[in-house]
């Protein structure tokens, strides 16, 4: 097995507890969402991650067909794919991601180090 590659990203990320990036504050949904451990945002896509087998799982939503996700590097299981909504209100959650709030650190990656993050707090809206 050779050296795992993976994708950079720049700008205001959110990593994997390991420190790998996995998708770009860009592609934030909502972070109205809640996971096993606590909070979860949804977000439009990811990279550096795996998917697992698909399961049936009831939510608080009602029914869906969903994939675990987890990171390339640790292989921790960062949060889930909703792959099929069988809810006609919850059709618009298929083939985008959740990712845990206790899994995941938000940084930030690029040329203008005088750039900070601003706190979780700041952007409940977003």
């Amino acid at each position: 097995m050779g050296r795992p590659f993976f994708e950079r990203l720049d700008g205001h990320i959110y990593s994997c507890v390991c420190g790998v990036p996995i998708v770009r504050k860009e592609a934030l949904l909502s972070k109205a969402f809640h996971a096993r451990s606590g909070k979860a945002y949804l977000f439009h896509n990811a990279v550096n991650v795996y998917t697992g087998a698909q399961e049936e799982r009831m939510m608080t939503t009602g029914m869906h067909l969903v994939s675990d996700i987890f990171c390339v590097s640790c292989c921790s299981c960062i949060g889930w794919r909703y792959d099929f909504a069988f809810e006609k209100p919850q059709k618009y959650k298929e083939k985008k991601i959740i990712l845990e709030r206790s899994m995941v650190v938000r940084t930030y990656h690029g040329d203008d180090p005088a750039c900070e993050l601003e706190s979780d707090s700041a952007d409940e809206g977003y």
